[in-house]
């Protein structure tokens, strides 16, 4: 049986800026530079895949 779904809780105070604050920055990033976090995010996955010698069998992309 499912475990209930919590309630998202809701962001106050400076919480709330940065929240919106980072919605605004991901929202303008520009093709290239989402590709560019895509890379970076790959390189750094295969850094830490070969560091703790991690396999992912059956997983695509790696």
């Amino acid at each position: 049986m499912a475990r209930p779904i919590r309630e998202t809780p809701i962001l106050y105070g400076k919480d709330a800026e940065r929240f919106v604050k980072e919605m605004k920055r991901v929202e303008s990033l520009t093709p290239e530079e989402r590709k560019a976090n895509r890379e970076k995010l790959r390189q750094e996955a295969e850094r830490i895949k070969k560091k703790w010698n991690l396999t992912f069998e059956g997983c695509q992309g790696w």
